[in-house]
């Protein structure tokens, strides 16, 4: 199952990252990603040991950015791949089928390259500018949203990203976006998780279901 709502670490040291997990899963985040951009893969590797039993403790969901092989050794729930990280079907083969794997992507081509390469979610963006990713794309805007997701084709959950707050959640989902991904907006207030999961119409049971199963209920 993929998340609606998707919270992003961020932080100049690695128990930085380790307190806003923390902070995160208390407030009732159910899907975190640990974002260490310019670490040391083995400092990585330590951080995200410790990530794990921290989500572990709250059944909450590790989403290891980049770090595949990191993913795999802590035993986490998924990772997400950046547009120059790694061909997704490599990393399947690696990592194999339970794990989810999601990708960067920042135009109509982008979504189209990801859900070839069978990605379980596509991280769209950026919505706006934002200080959190440093090689930004061109900013997308309600506008952008509204053309890509008009134009693709399929039932792969796309995710909104960059610099969203709590106040654009209805117009984003409004164009047909499956949930967000936010960073700053929570890093400030992880108090604003339960009214961000209202706006996304509720948190795990309204999360996407993968195809089998949703067909099998259909049935």
């Amino acid at each position: 199952m993929i998340s609606k709502l998707q919270y992003i670490t961020q932080g100049d040291t690695a128990e930085q990252h380790l307190e806003y997990v923390q902070a995160a899963c208390s407030a009732g985040a159910d899907w975190i990603q640990l974002r260490m951009k310019n670490f040391d893969e083995a400092i990585v590797l330590d951080t995200a040991k410790k990530a794990r039993e921290i989500t572990m403790h709250f059944q909450t969901r590790l989403i290891i950015n980049d770090f595949y092989k990191v993913a795999k050794a802590v035993n986490a729930d998924g990772v997400h791949l950046g547009k120059d990280d790694g061909c997704p079907l490599e990393v399947r083969e690696y990592l194999g089928k339970w794990y989810r794997i999601g990708g960067t992507a920042n135009t109509l081509e982008d979504c189209k390259n990801l859900i070839e390469k069978k990605v379980d979610y596509i991280g769209l963006g950026p919505f706006r500018f934002t200080t959190t990713k440093s090689k930004l794309g061109p900013i997308l805007g309600i506008d952008g949203y509204k053309s890509i997701l008009n134009s693709v084709q399929s039932d792969i959950p796309i995710v909104a990203i960059g610099g969203i707050t709590l106040n654009d959640v209805s117009e984003l989902m409004d164009t047909g976006i499956f949930g967000v991904a936010v960073s700053g907006e929570l890093t400030q207030n992880f108090n604003n998780i339960p009214e961000f999961n209202n706006l996304l119409n509720g948190p795990s049971t309204q999360e996407q279901v993968y195809k089998m199963n949703k067909k099998e209920d259909d049935e």
